[in-house]
């Protein structure tokens, strides 16, 4: 014989009903979640509506259709643009050399030897 008996004297009512219909345990827990999907989808709806009013607002350069011709910029674009443009006028100019220097890539003639080394 066990220790304890596995049926109590005073049981609550409540443990009863349980016992007798399980699905009264998880009917207030559907309604719940039920409940409040409907109760957040003013909030939900009330997002949405706010954002479509931003999309939908104008702005100043719309209005007046200023954005509508306009050409949308690409600075990989502008960089191409301005590096060919740079390339074209772009023309080999010699400088003078410093004076002593020879004019084509003789070189410098040899400091003289050091008597205190030899």
């Amino acid at each position: 014989m066990p220790t304890f008996s596995s049926n109590p004297l005073n049981a609550p009512t409540y443990s009863k009903i349980f016992r007798k219909y399980p699905a009264l345990f998880g009917v207030p827990f559907v309604l719940i979640i039920v409940g409040a999907s409907f109760g957040l989808q003013q909030f939900t709806q009330t997002r949405y509506d706010l954002h479509a009013q931003k999309v939908t607002a104008l702005s100043k350069e719309q209005e007046l259709g200023l954005t509508h011709n306009r050409k949308k910029f690409d600075i990989r674009e502008e960089y191409f643009k301005l590096s060919a443009a740079a390339a074209k006028e772009w023309e080999p100019k010699r400088i003078e050399r410093p004076k002593g220097l020879p004019e084509w890539g003789v070189p410098p003639p040899e400091p003289p030897a050091d008597p205190k080394r030899a």
